[in-house]
């Protein structure tokens, strides 16, 4: 019993999330406030100094020395 009704939770919230995105509404999801990072640019420049000072290189493509010299 239990079983059957997990099973039909998992389904129905399953279902919830195989909606699909119209042509017309991702205009509504390219605003700023919807993005992950509302400022790229400067997102870009922290994780250079960061991985700069640090002198490692976390899963980045840009290579680099601790004394922030590229």
């Amino acid at each position: 019993m239990i079983a059957r009704i997990s099973l039909l939770l998992f389904a129905l919230l399953a279902s919830a999330c195989s909606t699909t995105i119209q042509p017309w509404e991702r205009g509504t999801l390219a605003k700023p406030e919807m993005q992950w990072v509302g400022d790229a640019q400067g997102f870009a420049l922290s994780k250079h100094v960061y991985f700069s000072k640090e002198g490692s290189n976390g899963g980045s493509m840009v290579v680099g020395g601790g004394c922030g010299c590229n």
